[in-house]
């Protein structure tokens, strides 16, 4: 099930869309019906998370935060219910809002990059060196196409 979690006041965010958007993906990645949190914030309360879980003193945009601690590629084993857990992404609506003009997008296309590549992070995959950034690309481009076909 995803559960998506509102708490700014500031934008009109299209919560059924993004809830949409992100089954596709988990659909795509053969995670069909496994749990997904998704918390749509403000500036100020990524910002708290940002520097308490990552030592960095600034908001960002997105925080993905897995249940489980996975590899790119491996697969999460299911022992119980309480597994079937991809984890939980925070987005600063407010961040993500603010830096539109830098992509020439909507919120919603911007929302939609997003939760490709947070859902990505969940599940083991990184940027942080060239072998796993390609690797993570050529997914983020095989699940944006699936998003842009089947919305």
């Amino acid at each position: 099930m995803i559960t998506i979690r509102n708490t700014q006041r500031k934008f009109i965010v299209d919560t059924q869309r993004i809830e949409k958007t992100a089954q596709i993906i988990l659909d795509e990645l053969k995670y069909s019906d496994y749990d997904l949190g998704i918390w749509l914030t403000t500036n100020s309360t990524i910002h708290a998370y940002n520097k308490q879980y990552r030592a960095k003193d600034k908001p960002t945009d997105i925080l993905s935060f897995p249940y489980h601690q996975l590899e790119a590629g491996e697969r999460i084993t299911v022992y119980s219910d309480e597994d079937k857990n991809v984890g939980d992404l925070i987005i600063s609506i407010e961040y993500v809002h603010g830096i539109l003009s830098l992509y020439d997008v909507t919120l919603e296309e911007r929302l939609d990059t997003l939760l490709v590549h947070g859902i990505c992070h969940l599940l083991g995959y990184s940027h942080y060196d060239e072998e796993n950034d390609k690797i993570m690309n050529a997914l983020e481009k095989k699940l944006a196409k699936a998003v842009l076909t089947k919305s």
